[in-house]
């Protein structure tokens, strides 16, 4: 991006700048420029894929300054309300910190945690396999709190995550709690990065598409021939 300049690892996710601070040319180099509906921005490090031709704007939420961390809960927050939430229901590891602070938003004085720690009192049946397009080597496993079950039965739940990406997580979610006989109402996240999540979503179940809500988006960047990032033409992503 024409106005790019060179950033820290720590300086990312750290400040939501004012519409029209950082140039609208669509290529990036250093950093993406992730914005919001209200056109604000927020400046996301670009991960590059193993092809070395296509990267991804990155977000790690509890490493997020707690401005930015209140701004996306307050949204995301917004974006539920009407539908009435008794409950918010939090991924992990990254989503718990979302979900925290959008169930504090909503004016609920608790949150329920999924976890990938198994307890000893845990149940094997009330978990399921658990992938992550951040970590795909590790084999973990999903699990809920049997403790916690009689919070959401019979409740109106919102499954958050920080990001949808492939979808395979936040599948797992939905998978989990369905077969403790919990459909939630929505599903939430900070950020949708590109359209891959639809496919799983859909597969999962029909409704699952309609009922998923972002704060933003982004795309699965490609290299131009300038050797700089940008969105591929619609239509064209992987």
């Amino acid at each position: 991006m024409t106005a790019a300049t060179e950033m820290a690892p720590h300086d990312f996710w750290q400040e939501i700048h004012p519409p029209g601070t950082f140039a609208g040319d669509q290529e990036f180099t250093s950093f993406y420029v992730a914005v919001l509906e209200d056109g604000r921005q927020l400046r996301l490090p670009i991960r590059v894929l193993a092809d070395g031709e296509h990267a991804l704007a990155s977000l790690i939420v509890n490493q997020a300054s707690f401005a930015v961390l209140d701004a996306l809960a307050e949204r995301l927050a917004e974006k539920i309300r009407p539908m009435r939430i008794d409950v918010v229901a939090g991924m992990p590891t990254l989503g718990l910190t979302l979900a925290a602070a959008v169930a504090q938003k909503l004016g609920h004085s608790r949150y329920v945690p999924l976890g990938t720690s198994r307890k000893f009192w845990y149940r094997d049946e009330l978990s399921v396999a658990l992938s992550s397009v951040t970590t795909p080597s590790q084999q973990k496993r999903l699990y809920i709190d049997p403790s916690m079950l009689p919070l959401l039965q019979g409740q109106r739940v919102a499954l958050i995550d920080d990001v949808i990406s492939s979808g395979a997580s936040i599948v797992a979610g939905l998978h989990l709690l369905t077969g403790c006989g919990i459909e939630p109402v929505v599903i939430g996240a900070a950020m949708l990065q590109s359209e891959r999540w639809r496919d799983s979503l859909a597969a999962a179940g029909p409704q699952w598409n309609a009922r998923t809500v972002g704060v933003f988006a982004t795309p699965i960047l490609e290299r131009n021939a300038m050797g700089r990032w940008q969105a591929p033409p619609a239509g064209r992503e992987i």
